[in-house]
Parts: C-alpha cells; structure tokens; sequence
C-alpha cells in the first residue's frame, strides 16, 4: 500500500474557460492514474499530455522556485507542483484559476495589474553613481544582507496577492507582493532610491489600506511574510526613518504580534 509504483487514482474538477467556445466557465472532471508522490501539477499534465490537450494552465520549474504554476487548490492559494495528491486522502481535487486576476483561459489569469503596480516600485537598485566592472561590486555585510533576505525570497507566485481580501475588492491598492518587493530595495543598503520608493509604498494605496489580515503571510510558500514587511514599512512612513536598527527578521513559524 506504501509502494511509490502502486498506482491508484485521483478524481480532479478542474475549472475551464474557453472564450473561443464559450463565454461561461466550466468544470470539466477527470478521473487521473496517481502514485504516492505524485504532486498535483503530475496530474494536471497527465491529463493535458493524455487526456485534452486543450487544458491550459503554467508552470515552468517544477520545484516551487518559478511561482508560475500557482492556483486555486480546494479554495485555498497554493502552487500545484508542491503539493502532494496524497494530502487530500481520496476526496475530490478542486482546481480553479486565482480569481483577483481576469482568467485568460483555463487556469491562466492575466497578470498584468501587478506587473504595472511592481514597475512603480522599480524593483532594482537605484545609484546616484555607477561603477565600473572593474572597480568591483557593491560590498555589503552578512548583516546588512539578513535586512531584506527574507523579503528578497519572493517568486512572485501572486498567492499573497489572491489572499489579501482588500486586494479582492480594491484594485487601486499595490498588494503585498509589490510592497514586500518594494520594501526589499528599501532596505538594501546599495540601493539610494529610499525616498522615491517610500512616497509610493506609503501613499494613499500603499501600507495605509492594509488591514492587516495576515492571510498573505500564511499562504506564502517561501515564508517571506509580506504583513510583517507591510507593518515595518508603516513604521517607516508614519516616523520617515529610512531604515529600521534593530528590527528583527521573524523566522519562519514565529507569529505576527
């Protein structure tokens, strides 16, 4: 019963949408050959490579590293490829889109809203000066580095952003995902664009209109904790200091106050 050859089978009701066919969504439901360790996005291209051909969805790595494969798992923010079929111990696998996105086709939502809300920010360094190659990098400390390095995990699944329930109904606000990048640059000491990302991280449809519902941080795969991130960056706005001494990165499983 053990065995990883054993094979038995899952049932998935996956969600489909065609607007070349039709303009209402769908589920369609396949009935999918599993093993031990097969990983939900297994099954999804099962059914693409063996059953219809026409089932839409990304994914790139395989690996939780790409965040490209993210998606609705029994109503719940996850990436497929990093669960296993047999969490959900023979019930019925539920697959539908991220709905705070416009869905493309099938489980492909569009995302540009964030990629425009994320080219505000300029997630980048910003230098008065630049150096030559030859003049050798931008040195930093170990500590210097632990600033941002849990905010510099980010894969930009966007799980944070289907989570956030302001983000659900308020388009106008950045998310946690742009805010947990812009706060990465904020606290990178190469980085001179302090000021300039701040007017925009705390403005109007910034830090303020988070409510601090913390879903964002529970559903993040790479624990980068973006409502930890959002309260340091409120800190910064609301005092206008430009770093935080001191602060300490939570560890994963260590609760927001």
């Amino acid at each position: 019963m053990n065995s990883l050859s054993e094979q038995k089978f899952a049932s998935l009701k996956v969600f489909r949408y065609r607007p070349e066919h039709s303009t209402e969504p769908s589920y369609a439901t396949y009935k999918v050959p599993c093993k031990t360790d097969s990983m939900v996005l297994d099954l999804l291209n099962y059914i693409k490579d063996r059953v219809d051909g026409s089932l839409t969805f990304r994914w790139s790595c395989r690996m939780g590293v790409c965040g490209s494969c993210g998606a609705l798992v029994n109503g719940v923010p996850r990436l497929t490829c990093a669960i296993y079929v047999s969490e959900f111990a023979g019930k019925e696998i539920v697959i539908e889109p991220l709905t705070h996105f416009p869905v493309i086709k099938d489980l492909v939502v569009d995302i540009g809203d964030f990629t425009e809300k994320l080219r505000q920010v300029k997630p980048f360094l910003l230098r008065d000066d630049t150096k030559t190659i030859d003049a050798g990098e931008y040195r930093q400390t170990p500590e210097e580095l632990e600033s941002y390095r849990q905010a510099s995990m980010c894969i930009n699944c966007l799980l944070c952003m289907q989570a956030c329930p302001i983000y659900g109904v308020d388009k106008s606000f950045l998310g946690p995902a742009t805010l947990a990048l812009g706060f990465r640059y904020v606290m990178d000491s190469r980085d001179r664009g302090t000021d300039e990302r701040l007017s925009i991280l705390a403005s109007g449809d910034g830090v303020w209109k988070c409510t601090f519902d913390g879903d964002c941080s529970r559903v993040c795969p790479k624990h980068v904790d973006p409502a930890f991130t959002i309260q340091r960056l409120k800190i910064m706005g609301a005092t206008g200091m430009k770093s935080l001494p001191g602060m300490q990165v939570r560890k994963k499983g260590e609760k927001s106050e």
